[in-house]
């Protein structure tokens, strides 16, 4: 069962818009559309392994797999190194990554079913992430979902990444849709907080990479959701 948030207002959306209903679904990538973690867990321990580190359990990958190679880096290797080393394993990250992008990486349990079902009522469905074009564009083709896909938005599409609205509203663009026509999903605060800055209805996923620390209830979305499918409520 999902946990509802408040009644959010609608006064800001326009008359067509109420009655016409959603018209197209944007999704987050890494752990909103794909479970990316795997791979971005077996990349962070190759690149320790070859700095003669031991690897790390992917549940203390999870929570930090879709905030960037940055952050990877130093949940492995600590603060500690100084800028040239950091550069150096980060860039052997990179390339193990790309090299291995669907290893084991699949949809979000339950995902499948949803775009499905999104097709067969002819809503339309997306992917806006920060994750760059280089590894986008590839690992879609390679889920088979590029084709399907209404647009695809990387975090180097447009000058400016999530938590700024231009991605989102550059997805506008693509679909040729008003943004209020639009649900965005995400499993970030920044994925919200792109949301309603760009005038969307938001849907934050608790089914996501989430750690302990995350406070999903204050990050302002309309709803809450716990898997999926239950963004069919939404569109209803």
């Amino acid at each position: 069962m999902s946990t509802i948030l408040p009644t959010p207002d609608y006064s800001w959306m326009s008359e067509d818009a109420l009655k016409v209903g959603y018209k197209a679904v944007l999704f987050d990538l890494d752990g909103t559309l794909a479970d990316t973690a795997p791979d971005l867990a077996y990349a962070l321990n190759q690149t320790l392994i070859r700095a003669n580190r031991e690897p790390l359990a992917l549940a203390s990958i999870r929570a930090v797999a879709s905030n960037g190679s940055a952050p990877l880096i130093r949940l492995g290797f600590g603060e500690g190194l100084d800028e040239s080393e950091f550069s150096d394993h980060q860039q052997r990250l990179l390339s193990i990554y790309r090299q291995n992008l669907t290893r084991e990486t699949t949809l979000m349990r339950g995902m499948a079913p949803l775009l499905n079902q999104l097709e067969e009522q002819s809503i339309r469905w997306g992917v806006v992430t920060n994750k760059p074009a280089r590894f986008t564009e590839p690992l879609m083709e390679q889920l088979a979902l590029t084709q399907r896909a209404a647009c695809i938005v990387s975090g180097d599409t447009t000058t400016e990444p999530k938590p700024h609205p231009r991605p989102l509203l550059y997805a506008c663009e693509q679909l040729g849709l008003e943004p209020s026509l639009c649900l965005y999903v995400g499993d970030a605060r920044r994925d919200i907080e792109a949301g309603r800055r760009a005038r969307m209805t938001t849907l934050a996923a608790r089914f996501g990479y989430l750690t302990p620390e995350d406070e999903i209830s204050h990050w302002g979305a309309d709803g809450i959701i716990d898997q999926p499918g239950d963004i069919l409520q939404w569109i209803h």
